[in-house]
């Protein structure tokens, strides 16, 4: 029978060390009831979506353990106010998203996009905190920022603690706010990512971490990457891209999307700040090349590049602007080119990780000491 374990099942009430990051509710549901630990990205969710959300995860695993995961980055505007955003941004920029717009021939969003719906400020992010904290979900994740009156109330609440970070100089922050967990994301990884490889951060986070366990992210698509991390020191990984083909994402994903991430490859990625204003690893696609022309203006700080271009993200997947249309992805999308189950996506990471296992320790013995 197929296993891998480390200590960190046993502490998180879990069958195999693989934490698994989603947008949508089945998806979290399924990594969670295949044994893993599903965690949901609610950053931009309303925090009414998030209560009811939280709610159905709740229904479909019963008393198994999920996450969420919110971005709290600091320096966030005090208040949910597009206008006075608005307000900020350059004509220049405006131009751009004009021609942009124009050349491509995008109508008018119907509706405000994702990044537009509210604007990423305290006033949200408190609201947003508020019914996590009040909710039963098990593990508070950090995608960006750990504030430490967050992780503490967190942790009074009963609830485990967790943070992504990507340079061994967070290590002291995140030890310091308390976290329980921490993941190191390597390079590699999808959306917003660091500038350091995963085999070169992994380590050296570990090292740092001292006995708080550390998850492994960042190109982890296989089960030899999985055996990897394990060698490094980690005691699990934590996946985003794997799950993008999966069966259960399809109703979340634009179909153009799909054939799309079922070509690319690990160099068909790009780290562009046209997204969001942080580093934000997707497929290359018109957008991003749009972007590195050289008569593109820079992009904004985060809030004000969601605001710039928020609405006309929405646009183009509702009217269907293949061109531009686009995902977020590590350079693990590679690994993936068919839609599966879940359940098959998790199946296959651990029966290879568990033979790749089993092989290295045969091969240690067979080397060691007559």
């Amino acid at each position: 029978m197929s296993r891998v374990w480390t200590p960190l099942c046993a502490s998180m009430g879990i069958d195999v060390p693989i934490f698994g990051f989603a947008h949508d509710v089945q998806v979290v549901a399924a990594i969670t009831n295949a044994g893993g630990y599903g965690v949901y990205g609610a950053t931009r969710r309303f925090p009414h979506e998030i209560k009811e959300e939280l709610r159905q995860i709740r229904a479909l695993v019963g008393d198994k353990p999920f996450g969420v995961d919110l971005v709290l980055p600091p320096g966030m505007p005090t208040h949910n106010s597009r206008d006075a955003i608005e307000a900020e941004i350059p004509q220049e920029h405006r131009d751009f998203v004009k021609q942009l717009t124009d050349r491509y021939e995008v109508p008018a969003a119907s509706e405000p996009g994702m990044r537009t719906r509210f604007i990423r400020s305290a006033e949200i992010e408190q609201q947003q905190i508020r019914v996590i904290m009040e909710s039963d979900v098990d593990m508070m994740a950090c995608g960006i920022g750990a504030p430490r009156d967050v992780v503490e109330e967190a942790k009074d609440r009963g609830k485990s603690t967790l943070a992504l970070i990507g340079s061994p100089h967070h290590v002291p922050r995140a030890l310091q706010a308390g976290v329980e967990i921490i993941v190191a994301q390597g390079y590699d990884a999808g959306a917003h990512t660091g500038p350091i490889g995963t085999y070169s951060l992994v380590p050296q986070i570990v090292d740092a971490a001292g006995d708080v366990p550390v998850l492994v992210a960042g190109g982890v698509a296989t089960g030899r990457h999985i055996a990897a991390a394990l060698a490094m020191g980690g005691q699990g990984v934590w996946l985003g891209t794997a799950w993008l083909l999966s069966s259960e994402h399809q109703g979340h994903m634009h179909p153009v999307n799909t054939a799309k991430l079922k070509e690319a490859g690990s160099a068909d990625t790009v780290i562009t700040r046209s997204e969001s204003g942080k580093p934000f690893r997707q497929v290359r696609t018109g957008w991003s090349q749009a972007w590195e022309a050289e008569d593109a203006p820079k992009p904004l700080k985060m809030p004000m590049q969601d605001v710039l271009v928020g609405d006309l993200l929405g646009a183009i997947e509702e009217h269907d602007i293949e061109p531009l249309i686009h995902s977020g992805a590590g350079q693990s999308i590679a690994y993936f080119d068919e839609v599966q189950p879940v359940a098959q996506i998790m199946d296959n990471l651990v029966s290879e990780a568990s033979s790749v296992l089993q092989h290295q320790q045969q091969f240690l013995r067979a080397i060691g000491p007559k």
